[in-house]
């Protein structure tokens, strides 16, 4: 691994407005993942890792190290009942495990990882009825859930890639 890695430019996929929902639900899902990646394009390995508003313990890496974890949670262990993988960081640490003992050597890794994640859980949902029902935590659920979750959850976390993109460069937007 290395710190002199610079994260890609990606295209952001054009998504339907009028769509059946589940081409719809996945196309915003696909949206919001590609727009994490737009907030990290061009970012060295170095800038992905930085937290550039203590006492916050946010970086983009410890993003993208979140959303991979959430895409396999929901997914694989919730929905497809994959047996738990090993953590995928030091459960030691807590629920903010994903933004500690960040290493710039570990980014780019940890970018494939994610992209990787995203067809994990894709091919977990493929196939599938929204309507199809899992139980976590002693509640049942529905995929169509984990979409609406998932949205939810890349949203708020764009919002918060947005700001620590322009605390580290000044860029703005996309």
């Amino acid at each position: 691994m290395t710190t002199e890695w610079t994260a890609p430019d990606v295209d952001r996929p054009d998504g339907s407005l009028t769509a059946p929902e589940r081409e719809l639900l996945q196309g915003y899902l696909n949206f919001y993942r590609t727009t994490l990646l737009l907030k990290c394009a061009g970012l060295t390995a170095a800038q992905l890792a930085e937290r550039p508003s203590p006492p916050s313990n946010l970086s983009l890496l410890g993003l993208i190290r979140h959303l991979t974890k959430v895409e396999r949670i929901w997914f694989r262990i919730h929905f497809a009942g994959d047996a738990p993988a090993e953590p995928l960081f030091a459960p030691e640490l807590g629920k903010d495990a994903d933004f500690e003992l960040i290493d710039p050597a570990e980014a780019q890794a940890a970018y494939d990882g994610l992209i990787a994640e995203w067809k994990l859980s894709d091919d977990a949902a493929a196939g599938r009825s929204l309507d199809d029902r899992f139980t976590f935590g002693g509640t049942e659920s529905t995929l169509r859930m984990i979409y609406i979750h998932l949205i939810g959850e890349y949203a708020r976390h764009c919002g918060h890639a947005d700001l620590v993109r322009e605390q580290l460069d000044g860029t703005t937007g996309a």
